[in-house]
C-alpha cells in the first residue's frame, strides 16, 4: 500500500474512505506520488459509496484526468472532501465528486497548464496548440461542476486564482463547506466579471512542465501574500520562507 494514501472504514456509515495525500504523477520517482495505475488498483477493491479526503498540490494533468474519470465511473456515490489544498491538477480531481466539500480552512487553486518544449518554430507552435487544447479539456471539468461560463473560467485560469472555502462555494466549484451544517446549498448563479482577479494582480511565473510541485504551490501563495503586505512584518516573514525549498 502506498504510504501517502490509506483506506479506512467509516464506523458510522460503513462507507469506504480514502486518504488522498500527495502529488499526482504518471510515474513514481520519489515514492510519494499518486499514479493512475496505483489508484486504479486500489479503487478496484472498493464498492459502494466512497469518500475521498483530498490534500494535493497537483501534478500531471493527464494522470489527474485518469483519476477524475475513474472516480466519475465508480459505482456508488463519490464524496470529495478537501481537507487541505486542491491545487492545479488536484482541483480537477476535486471536480469528480458527486458532492464536493471543503474544510473552512481549505484552499482550491486553478491556473493555466504549462509544459517544456524544445525545437524549431513549428515545434513551439505545436506546444502552444497543445496547451490551448489541454486548457479547454480542464475547463470542461470546472464548467460541468460549477455551471460557470467557459470565458469566466478561462480568465480565472489566466490569473491563477486562489479560492478560499467560501469563494469556492459561491462559484459552485464546491457544493458545501465541511462542518457548516446539513442544510442544502443553492446552486450559485453566474457572478459578475468583477469577481475575477484584478488585471493588475501579480501573476505567477514559476510553473513547471504539465505538473505542479508542492514547492511551486506554496511559493505562489507566499508571493501573493507578500505582495499584498509590502513592507510589513508579514512581507519580511514571506521573504525568509521563500528561501525554503521542499
Amino acid at each position: 500500500m502506498n504510504k501517502f494514501w490509506n483506506w479506512v472504514r467509516n464506523e458510522d456509515t460503513g462507507a469506504s474512505e480514502l486518504i488522498f495525500n500527495g502529488p499526482i504523477s504518471e510515474d513514481t520517482w520519489f515514492g510519494d506520488e499518486i499514479t493512475p495505475a496505483m489508484f486504479r488498483n486500489e479503487l478496484s477493491k472498493v464498492s459502494g459509496d466512497l469518500t475521498v479526503w483530498l490534500n494535493s498540490p497537483g501534478g500531471d494533468v493527464f494522470a489527474a484526468s485518469q483519476i477524475y474519470t475513474m472516480l466519475r465511473n465508480h459505482k456508488g456515490k463519490v464524496t470529495v472532501k478537501i481537507d487541505g489544498i486542491a491545487a492545479s491538477a488536484a482541483s480537477v480531481v476535486a471536480m469528480a465528486g458527486d458532492e464536493t466539500l471543503i474544510a473552512p480552512t481549505g484552499m482550491l487553486m486553478i491556473h493555466n497548464p504549462s509544459t517544456v518544449a524544445f525545437g524549431n518554430k513549428e515545434a513551439m507552435q505545436k506546444a502552444i496548440e497543445l496547451l490551448d487544447e489541454v486548457k479547454e479539456s480542464i475547463i470542461n471539468a470546472y464548467e460541468e461542476k460549477s455551471g460557470l461560463s467557459r470565458s469566466k473560467i478561462a480568465r480565472m485560469m489566466d490569473e491563477e486564482t486562489w479560492l478560499n472555502a467560501k469563494k469556492a462555494q459561491s462559484l459552485g466549484l464546491v457544493d458545501g463547506i465541511l462542518f457548516a451544517g446539513s442544510a442544502p446549498q443553492p446552486k450559485p448563479e453566474e457572478e459578475p466579471d468583477e469577481d475575477t482577479p484584478e488585471e493588475d494582480e501579480p501573476k505567477e511565473d514559476t510553473l513547471t512542465a504539465m505538473s505542479y510541485s508542492r514547492a511551486a504551490t506554496m511559493q505562489s501563495l507566499m508571493q501573493k501574500v507578500s505582495a499584498e503586505h509590502k513592507g510589513t512584518p508579514v512581507d519580511q516573514l514571506m521573504s525568509r520562507l521563500n528561501l525554503l525549498k521542499y
